[in-house]
Order: C-alpha cells, then structure tokens, then sequence
C-alpha cells in the first residue's frame, strides 16, 4: 500500500466519525451554510444558521427576505455584508432559475453568487453524491505536509490529490483530512508526538515531539 493510500487508511480508523461539520437537513441549507462558513467556525456558523433557516426555510423565503434583518442574523459569522448579498442573490436564482431547488451540477452551482469550485464541491459530495475534491486551507496544508503537492492554490491542490485516490474515496478523505487537521496537524503547532500517521509523515519533525506534550495539543474545533 502506498502512502497516501495508508494515510488515508489510518485517518479512517482514527476519525470514523468523520463527516461535515455543518448541521444541516437539505441540500439548500448545506449551501448557504457552506457560503457563511468562509473564514468563520462551523460551530458559529450553526448557531447562526439555526435562526437563519427558522426565519427563512428555503430559497423562495430567502429571496424575499429583508437584507437588514439578514445581516442582523449572520452578523457573528464575519464579512457578513458581502454574504448577505451572496446568500441572497444565490437564493433569488434558485428561486427564478431551478424551480427552488438547488441544482446538481458542478456548472450550474458556480454560475450562483458566491459560489466557487470548493463551495460546489461540499454541496454535490455531501448532498448528491458526487465525488469531489475539498481545498479548503486544512487540505491544501496536509496535502503539503504529506508530500502529495507542493503547492497552495487550490484548484493544483484539487486536481494533485484527486489524482492520487480513486473517486469514490474524494469526499470522505477530505472529511478525514479536515477532521485531522482540525484537532492535530494545527498550522501553528502541530502535535507530531501524537499524530497517528506520522510515520509517514515527511513533515513530522515540524511539530511537537513530546508525545505527553503532543497530546495536550490535539483538541476539538473551536467555537
């Protein structure tokens, strides 16, 4: 077995809980929560969506919605002007173009506002199935680290790590990946001494070594 393979392997017996963080129930709310989660916390964003979606249940409510009352609800997730206009705008032509429902295609997602190759991506792996690689920066971080891409734009990222997996493994391994980049390889200091694949890690002399002091590292994501 190879190394990205074994990585892979090992992340899934270490995160078999891995999945989207986000709390969501239709392809509509993974969207929009999708959107409010650039440079915000999923947990911030759940709060925050909780009210969002009581108020607004679908993209016709949300097309219709008043822009002031929107900012006042996601206000907490940051840069909350421009995806105000985003969510709004994204709902107006879901509503008027796709009958209400979110389309399934790779192309016709990236032509709503605010929507990008990687927001595209979450939705038509985690709502329709269809294989998909995440960059977001915990991905495009590990993948350096692990040696898979020496690179940080994201679609070399995308394309350098689809290459090494077959399709079907894309969505969870981005999940595993996340996940592991969330609670152990931090930008900053990484837990090397308690990392579970660091073995075959060319990056693993980066972090801390001591495992007692590694452990103390590994935490949940943060509010």
């Amino acid at each position: 077995m190879d190394q990205p393979a074994i990585i892979n392997e090992t992340l899934a017996d270490t995160y078999p809980d891995a999945r989207c963080e986000l709390d969501v129930r239709n392809p509509f709310e993974l969207l929009v929560a999708t959107v409010l989660s650039a440079q915000s916390t999923d947990r911030r964003v759940n709060a925050v969506c909780a009210e969002l979606f009581a108020r607004f249940p679908d993209a016709t409510a949300l097309a219709e919605a008043n822009r002031e009352e929107v900012e006042t609800i996601i206000g907490p997730v940051g840069f909350y002007r421009n995806k105000t206009t985003a969510i709004i705008g994204l709902s107006q032509r879901i509503a008027d173009e796709f009958d209400g429902e979110v389309p399934g295609t790779l192309n016709e997602l990236v032509t709503l506002p605010g929507v990008g190759r990687k927001t595209a991506n979450v939705v038509l792996g985690n709502a329709f199935g269809v294989p998909g690689i995440t960059p977001d920066t915990h991905l495009i971080r590990l993948a350096n680290r692990f040696g898979w891409v020496d690179s940080t734009k994201p679609d070399v990222v995308e394309q350098a790590v689809g290459e090494l997996f077959p399709p079907e493994e894309w969505v969870m391994l981005c999940h595993r990946v996340i996940w592991h980049g969330r609670r152990c390889c931090h930008a900053r200091r990484p837990a090397c001494g308690a990392c579970a694949v660091a073995q075959w890690c060319p990056s693993r002399d980066i972090g801390e070594q001591d495992p007692v002091k590694a452990a103390a590292l590994i935490r949940e994501p943060r509010n």
